[in-house]
């Protein structure tokens, strides 16, 4: 063989084995395929019960561990659907009812009562994905006002609805409706009774079909089981595996206040609102306040305009907030990355949150 076709032999095989070096495609490892596979964001979901003052001051540790399971219960329907790649507004309405049902928070069966002794309640969700949203005002025997404010968003054109209309509108989409009676609750009329009294108002009669109160109202006993939570309204904020964010509140209003007031928590961008591109929020507190900086919507124009959750939510709740006299209140938020954040300028909010992959963190003092 002579040197000259060795050469040429040698240089065609080099040539042969570089290409196919450039070719190959490496086999994808375990890491690969996870980061391939896994959500762009991990689901979220951040609720609260309310906060204030006084009851924070005399909360013992029965009553405290009381509202640590009803939390605990709400965060868990709320998580579950999220853990099943369900949408963001299904947990927030999920762990909402749960709260509803709970009569140690003042929305569904623990709501407050208006003057004329009747249940007013309020509530209201937002979609950040479409920017969809239902509410509901003053309505009396909807078991859920967070469902009917969903059935608002999913099966009219409007945005909300209010009294005897939208109590109609519940018991035609068969929604599960109950009597006074049902959301009667004796802890949250003896507190209404005492707002009546210290006001120079009468206490109205008891709902029909309530009976009278076992320990007489006024005794040393009776008062030691009365355990003050006036602003206990009740929500959630969540982000899905697919980056969605909502929000939800309900409230059953102010005790002792004048049939017909609506608070924050129903208007959209006072109390509640949610856009993918900023922010998801629900608050809590004297609802006035929250109505006239339109709250929520402000905390989430900070977010696009480049603060941290916590920066806007501590800017609003602990600069804003209190600049009106007597404003005061709390909100929970989430951003479309990162972890939920809460912001409360009261003496204790109940809250609770958890984040894929992480453990359930559950706040009552």
């Amino acid at each position: 063989m002579n040197h000259r076709y060795c050469a040429t032999l040698l240089a065609v095989l080099l040539l042969s084995s570089v290409h196919a070096a450039r070719c190959a495609v490496p086999a994808a490892t375990p890491a690969t395929t996870a980061e391939a596979t896994a959500p762009a964001n991990r689901w979220a979901i951040a609720i609260h019960g309310g906060a204030g003052e006084s009851e924070w001051e005399h909360m013992d540790l029965a009553t405290a561990a009381a509202y640590h399971d009803s939390l605990a219960r709400a965060l868990s329907a709320g998580s579950a659907v999220l853990k099943r790649n369900g949408k963001a507004l299904d947990a927030v309405e999920a762990a909402v009812e749960v709260l509803e049902d709970d009569p140690l928070f003042n929305a569904g069966r623990g709501s407050a009562f208006a003057a004329d002794g009747k249940n007013e309640m309020d509530a209201a969700l937002m979609d950040g994905a479409t920017l969809a949203a239902g509410s509901v005002a003053d309505v009396q025997f909807t078991r859920h006002p967070v469902a009917l404010a969903r059935a608002v968003m999913d099966h009219t054109a409007y945005v909300m609805m209010v009294g005897p209309g939208a109590d109609a509108f519940s018991l035609a989409q068969g929604l599960e409706q109950q009597p006074p009676s049902f959301f009667f609750n004796e802890m949250r009329w003896q507190e209404f009774a005492a707002i009546m009294r210290a006001s120079g108002r009468p206490v109205p009669a008891r709902p029909p079909g309530v009976p009278p109160p076992a320990t007489p109202a006024g005794t040393a006993s009776h008062a030691a089981n009365i355990f003050m939570h006036r602003f206990g309204t009740v929500g959630a904020v969540a982000r899905d595996n697919e980056g969605h964010l909502a929000a939800a509140t309900s409230t059953g209003g102010m005790q002792g206040k004048l049939p017909g007031r609506v608070g924050d928590s129903p208007l959209i961008g006072a109390g509640t609102y949610a856009s993918n591109h900023s922010c998801a929020v629900s608050g809590t507190g004297v609802g006035e306040y929250f109505i006239r900086l339109t709250l929520a919507r402000q905390v989430c124009s900070l977010v696009e305009q480049g603060q941290t959750p916590q920066q806007a939510a501590d800017h609003m709740i602990h600069s804003e907030l209190p600049a009106l006299k007597g404003g005061e209140g709390g909100v929970i938020v989430l951003a479309p990355t990162g972890d939920p954040v809460w912001s409360s300028n009261t003496l204790g909010m109940f809250r609770a949150r958890e984040v894929a992959g992480s453990a359930p963190e559950i706040h009552v003092k």
